[in-house]
């Protein structure tokens, strides 16, 4: 991590895992007594996004930690939990949503972590299976170097029946995980992409073969494995280089340990295509055949994104058949035309995900 500056909310400035942070990072924290003149430093910058990765803000999260996926009643959603602990990102991929989401950009960190336990404590007393992700907001294993919410959470996760907990990330920070007892409680999942398009698009995020071989790692330290194409790209050859990643998957990692595989095309706010015309001019992501979505973002039109669905389903089955391939925020005709089926004949896709999570992590 490039962090140059510590700031913390005032009443936090003597709290210990500020100073825990802030040796960790050999940074003196600086006492942030009006929030506009961090965001008026970061604003005044010839590229407010990288200055925003540069400076790190503590404080506290003052609403709920755990609240439900946002989705859009206009596309089936898979009834995810989001645990916001921190917000924004160092890696910088050229798409990335929270360029646009976060006005101005800036790290931040939560440090009330018994307010978040609290919460936690409270989805365990549920009759119900709870799936919760760490990877909304940020990189779920960027902080790892100054934090140790990781152990923690996967701690308390596995001491309990009905909940599991999926770390997202880009990054290779599995070293904290070794020797956990995370009772298979904890999926470990990779965002993927074809090499060119990580080569490309996504600055500063591990390579293709590093992400393949920690997830080895972790699927040898017994931990359940999920996988996202997501965002997927449509553009020349694209099909065939998507499907080597599938094929280069399964050379590393046991189908059956395999929870889920999430597929979803790029999409975008209209805001955010300004962004990456300024901060990333080479690129061509944001120019090609879209449409406004139902709930305005652009998307391909939807005959591209079917095909290109179909093409990578058809090939992640001919090679693990029992796998679970799910659509990211997507309608029944899509799901039909690639799958044949659509979700709510197996009950929707909140129970197919809970079933799989069952099967996969020991859940009750």
């Amino acid at each position: 991590m490039s962090i140059k500056h510590l700031y913390a909310d005032p009443p936090l400035l003597r709290h210990q895992r500020v100073a825990e942070i802030a040796d960790r990072l050999e940074l003196t924290p600086q006492v942030l007594e009006d929030k506009s003149i961090l965001f008026k430093l970061i604003k005044s910058s010839n590229d407010p996004w990288r200055k925003g990765k540069e400076i790190l803000w503590l404080s506290n999260n003052k609403g709920a930690f755990i609240k439900p996926c946002p989705g859009t009643r206009d596309y089936l959603c898979c009834g995810y939990q989001i645990l916001h602990f921190a917000a924004y990102c160092v890696m910088d991929c050229s798409y990335c949503i929270l360029q646009s989401y976060f006005h101005p950009p800036v790290l931040r960190y939560f440090i009330n972590h018994n307010d978040l336990f609290l919460e936690l404590e409270q989805i365990f007393q549920k009759n119900s299976i709870v799936r919760i992700g760490t990877g909304e907001f940020t990189d779920s294993l960027m902080w790892e170097n100054f934090s140790d919410l990781t152990p923690d959470l996967v701690h308390r996760f596995s001491s309990q029946q009905n909940a599991i907990l999926e770390l997202k990330t880009k990054t290779v920070n599995i070293k904290k995980l070794k020797l956990l007892p995370h009772n298979r409680k904890t999926i470990l999942s990779w965002s993927l992409n074809t090499p060119q398009i990580i080569s490309k698009q996504e600055r500063a995020t591990s390579s293709l073969d590093a992400r393949f071989r920690a997830a080895r790692q972790c699927s040898d330290w017994g931990y359940p494995l999920a996988f996202h194409f997501d965002p997927i790209f449509i553009y020349p050859g694209c099909e065939k280089e998507y499907k080597n990643v599938v094929k280069e998957l399964f050379t590393h990692i046991s189908p059956s340990n395999v929870v889920w595989i999430s597929l979803g095309a790029f999409r975008f706010m209209p805001a955010l295509q300004q962004v990456v015309k300024q901060r990333f001019s080479e690129s061509d992501i944001v120019y090609g055949e879209f449409i406004p979505g139902l709930d305005g973002k652009m998307r391909y039109f939807k005959k591209l994104r079917m095909d290109m669905f179909k093409i990578l389903v058809e090939q992640i089955k001919s090679i693990c058949p029992d796998v679970l391939v799910y659509l990211c925020m997507e309608d029944e005709q899509v799901w039909n035309y690639c799958f044949g089926y659509s979700p709510d004949q197996k009950g929707g896709i909140a129970a197919m995900l809970d079933d799989s999570a069952r099967r996969h992590c020991d859940l009750v």
